[in-house]
């Protein structure tokens, strides 16, 4: 899904200060691992268009090589920021100035471009060999002066005029006919019967989204179906009400126990026959009012009976429930009609808790998702976890009215397996053998900590208790006072005289549970994990390529899915949905869609075909050349898998030698060294002494090494992580890497895919769009723009220490726009905001000093074309959809600063649009047995552009199919 923020800002704007915020025949497909973004989807998509081009690889740095004499070749600096090995830049240009963070080990390029500190990234430029490609050329423009960085304070305003704004560029178009122009989206405007109400502005810097101009009409008219069902608005009146539970607990099991209760006791009564919707927290929303405004209940929870016959504990609860607002489905119903900009959402959540009532009880929630075991078949994952299926539920509001959005699926539970059996499967061997080892205990511990487990010595008494840690001693040896005076008993000794349990390993350590300070002891061997705990920390490769095999489902498979899921749940018994009036259909939305043309490819004119048409999203290089080779003189090979021997390493990189030159690359086919093999293990010994020895080969005739080819174990763990982290931030070295499965095949086809990722990587081109050549790109041809990509990483759940890793990549070349630097830093723990995009800070020696990842890349563009970006694009990946008020503010406050600290009045309009890929919209196509409207995989067909009934109901968003389904149901933006 792809949502467009454009603010067109030509001038500085008013005054506010930034928010603190913290393999198919040769095909263009992906075989490594990916990197920091580089603009596209499947087959690289820097391209734009479907299929997309194949720039935009994965693995490794993004651009490649050493600098030579063309513009792409001035990136310098070894080991660090975004260069390769610049050669012959020119030291006294004022864009090579910079802060000491971006400096380093550049040699004979611009200080501030390499190093280990600050950012690193992939290489840019490099010689380009082969026959030159001539691109279009390009006006000189002034260059951008360093300006001494002003007090700045960007202002963010909806739509200003032309008249307003102080600016030395052209005045832009307006947005609406801006949007006429965005590539492949003709826009046909549509007349709106009512004008939309103003709303207050959302911030201080009164940013607002740009409404939906009209509708695309470029493409092939098609019908396809979405996982979206209409929900019919109801005629209720909504309240909401306070609640308040004391004691106060934590668990929403228990609060929705207690509202369980109360309700039972009581709907018929003091509730006025209401049945309400409750949050499982603070808030209680009824279908109308309830006959009081603020009254006191006292509930009582009775555990359930264990048949010992002993006492049963009661706990006892004071609610207050007081009324607080009513939610307005009025607004709603005019946001719908598209008369009103802004959602009420306190409506939308009203609706959406109400629908999530009754799956509460019957599931196991886990965020917006239920999960259950008889939802399909558990499938074990290893070590001691298993795969639970579900669906995704959420109410949207859309152009249709509002929808509910069901989707499948899946996520990893721990086995309901005993204590014993699951330390089994977590060590995979038999505990019995053998003592525990130091490292044993240790996996144990972190694997058991936090779970729910319930004791299975007390007959039909099963208490639950919540592990907080392993005991370092053996259970024969653990011993607790068992009265006032100290008196010493040892566990096995207690569980004989209380249970009769005689413990049969008392070899092994005890489960502690309660808190620290005074914990109680249970033996393994008594503990049952309780069902139905999801697994929240880091699944292993082999745990996340089994649950990849549960999740991976053809399309047609997965719509009958979807459709026997809302059969089930049978929304029109929903007792919580016939009370608040609301009525989901049963049928999957018919939405209108548009097949976009395929983009031309450029090939080089020494090839025997000198275009290329992708046909389904696919194409191949045979009969075509790259359009500009890159040269890979020095070169050596480094083998990590015992799987192959140094004759098979041998033989493959001659091959790949060969394949680079046919495709158009000049390319040595004898390494400076022979291949080395070597353990994982040795990764960063053996990656520095071989790097060492080839410099050590080189140097004295004035060389450099151009290319690791890296022989990697199909399950590699840590490995590739590492060689890339080593490669590009110690050793500045451009790397790619070859699974063993492929080396063994060697096939023409995975030979082609890597040659055209090495080009990419050694600074060369593979193709470019005819398009774009030609200058017939809307919004990207007609002045030079950068195109810029972000996207934040963050770690896995369980590692909280961990950085989120944020990476910017900027064309750097126009109008072809084929070439990308990137730029990656760390930053706070699982903090959405770049938070490096613009720095300021007062420098001891020359006092107040700007930086950051967009002024790096301002400058770099600047320096590869000889002219200053007048438009900027702004993709950026990962936002959800609560957080794009807070990220617009922050980044296109930072865009603009970094704007102003080039030159005072440099303002260029910037396109801010947010790519999200991880929604739960699905598209299928309304037959699937017809090969036209289909790819082989069974998905829609790439190009497909949605822009209508499931969209929002008045913001410029769109979903796009940018590239074809290899096997299984496809993900889109």
């Amino acid at each position: 899904m792809v949502r467009k923020r454009r603010t067109d800002l030509p001038g500085g704007g008013e005054g506010s200060e930034s928010s603190p915020c913290s393999d198919h025949g040769s095909q263009q497909q992906p075989s490594e691992r990916s990197s920091p973004p580089q603009q596209g989807g499947r087959g690289g998509g820097s391209q734009g268009g479907r299929g997309g081009g194949s720039q935009g690889s994965r693995g490794g740095g993004s651009q490649g090589g050493r600098g030579g004499g063309s513009p792409y070749q001035q990136q310098g600096g070894r080991g660090g920021g975004y260069g390769g090995r610049g050669r012959g830049a020119p030291q006294n240009n004022p864009y090579y100035g910079g802060s000491g963070e971006y400096q380093g080990r550049g040699r004979g390029g611009p200080p501030q471009q390499g190093g280990r500190g600050g950012y690193s990234g992939g290489r840019n430029g490099g010689r380009e060999g082969g026959p030159p490609y001539s691109g279009p050329s390009r006006s000189q423009v002034p260059d951008l002066p360093q300006a001494t960085p002003a007090s700045f304070q960007v202002g963010l305003r909806p739509q200003p005029r032309h008249a307003e704004a102080s600016s030395s560029q052209p005045p832009e178009p307006s947005t609406a006919a801006i949007s006429q122009q965005v590539q492949q989206l003709t826009i046909e405007e549509e007349s709106s019967g009512q004008a939309i109400q103003a709303a207050p502005p959302a911030s201080s810097k009164s940013v607002r989204f740009p409404i939906r101009p009209g509708k695309g009409t470029v493409g092939s008219r098609c019908v396809v179906k979405a996982n979206h069902f209409f929900a019919e608005l109801p005629d209720k009146d909504l309240h909401q009400y306070d609640v308040t539970i004391t004691p106060e607990v934590t668990s929403r099991g228990v609060n929705r126990a207690v509202m369980n209760q109360l309700v039972t006791l009581y709907r018929y009564s003091h509730l006025g026959e209401r049945l309400p919707a409750y949050d499982g927290r603070k808030s209680l929303y009824t279908a109308g009012p309830l006959p009081f405004t603020s009254k006191e209940f006292h509930i009582t929870l009775i555990d359930e009976d264990d048949g010992t016959g002993g006492q049963r504990r009661e706990r006892v609860f004071k609610v207050v429930i007081k009324f607080a607002a009513r939610a307005d489905l009025h607004h709603l119903g005019l946001f719908l009609q598209g008369k009103q900009a802004d959602a009420p959402q306190e409506a939308l959540q009203v609706l959406d808790i109400v629908l999530r009532e009754l799956p509460n009880v019957n599931y196991t929630p886990v965020g917006r998702s239920f999960y259950h075991p008889d939802i399909g078949r558990r499938q074990p994952l290893g070590e001691g976890l298993e795969s639970w299926r579900g669906f995704y539920q959420s109410i949207r509001p859309t152009q249709m009215g509002l929808s509910l959005n069901i989707d499948m699926s899946s996520t990893a539970f721990i086995e309901p397996l005993p204590v014993i059996e699951f330390v089994c499967q977590l060590l995979n061997r038999d505990v019995s053998s053998r003592p525990l080892s130091d490292a044993d205990r240790v996996k144990i511990k972190k694997a058991l900590r936090g779970v729910k487990v319930e004791v299975t010595h007390r007959g039909n008494m099963r208490r639950k208790y919540r592990i907080s840690g392993l005991t370092s001693q053996a259970t024969r040896e653990l011993t607790f006072p068992v009265d006032e005076r100290g008196t010493m008993k040892s566990v096995v000794e207690y569980f004989y005289e209380t249970y009769g349990f005689v413990i049969q390993h008392t070899q092994w350590p005890c489960l502690q549970v309660g808190n620290q300070a005074r914990p109680n002891y249970l033996p393994m061997e008594v503990c049952k994990i309780v069902e139905g705990q999801r697994y929240s920390k880091r699944l292993n490769e082999k745990q996340i390529t089994a649950l990849l095999k549960v999740t991976c489902q053809r399309p047609k498979e997965r719509e009958n899915d979807i459709i026997e899921t809302v059969r089930h749940n049978a929304y029109h018994k929903d007792k919580y949905a016939k009370e608040f009036g609301i009525k989901i259909s049963d049928r999957l939305a018919n939405v209108e869609a548009r097949i976009l043309p395929a983009p031309l490819l450029k090939y080089h004119d020494t090839g025997r075909e000198k275009d290329c048409l992708p046909q389904v999203g696919q194409w191949n290089m045979m009969n075509k050349k790259m359009v500009n080779g890159g040269t890979v003189n020095n070169w050596i090979c480094i083998n990590f898998s015992r799987h192959i021997q140094d004759s098979m390493a041998r033989g493959f990189c001659y091959e790949l030698s060969q394949m680079c030159q046919t495709s158009g690359m000049q390319f040595n086919s004898e390494p400076v060294l022979p291949p080395v093999s070597g353990r994982p293990e040795q990764v960063e010994r053996l990656l520095k002494t071989r790097y060492h020895d080839a410099m050590m080969k080189l140097q004295p005739m004035g060389k450099e090494l151009d290319l690791l080819i890296v022989i990697l174990p199909d399950n590699n763990g840590s490995l590739y992580g590492d060689l890339k982290r080593i490669c590009e931030t110690d050793l500045g070295l451009v790397s790619q890497c070859c699974l063993t499965k492929h080396v063994y095949k060697m096939s023409k086809q995975y030979l082609a895919n890597v040659a055209l990722k090495i080009n990419v990587k050694v600074g060369g081109r593979n193709t470019v769009l005819v398009d774009a050549i030609s200058r017939r790109i809307p919004l990207v041809s007609d002045r030079p723009t950068i195109i810029f990509g972000a996207d934040v990483t963050h770690p896995h759940p369980g590692e909280d220490s961990s950085p989120s890793i944020a990476a910017v990549v900027a064309s750097q070349d126009w109008p072809e726009i084929t070439k990308y630097a990137g730029l990656v830093c760390a930053q706070a723990h699982r903090q959405e905001l770049i938070q490096d995009l613009y720095k300021s800070w007062n420098d001891p020696v020359r006092g107040p000093v700007s930086g950051g990842m967009i002024k790096e890349l301002l400058i770099s563009f600047r320096r590869a074309t000889g002219q200053k970006p007048q438009r900027i694009i702004f993709y950026r990946d990962g936002v959800s959809e609560g957080q794009f008020y807070q990220v617009l503010l922050y980044e296109l406050d930072a865009i603009r600063k970094a704007c102003a600290s080039l030159e005072p009045n440099y303002q260029p309009p910037v396109t801010f649009v947010v790519v999200q890929k991880r929604h739960h919209t699905r598209l299928f196509a309304s037959n699937h047995n017809d090969r036209n409207s289909v790819d082989r995989s069974g998905n829609i067909l790439p190009g497909t552009v949605v822009d209508s009934k499931i969209c929002h109901p008045t913001e410029f968003d769109f979903y796009l199919c940018s590239h074809a389904g290899i096997q299984v149901m496809l993900m889109f933006s």
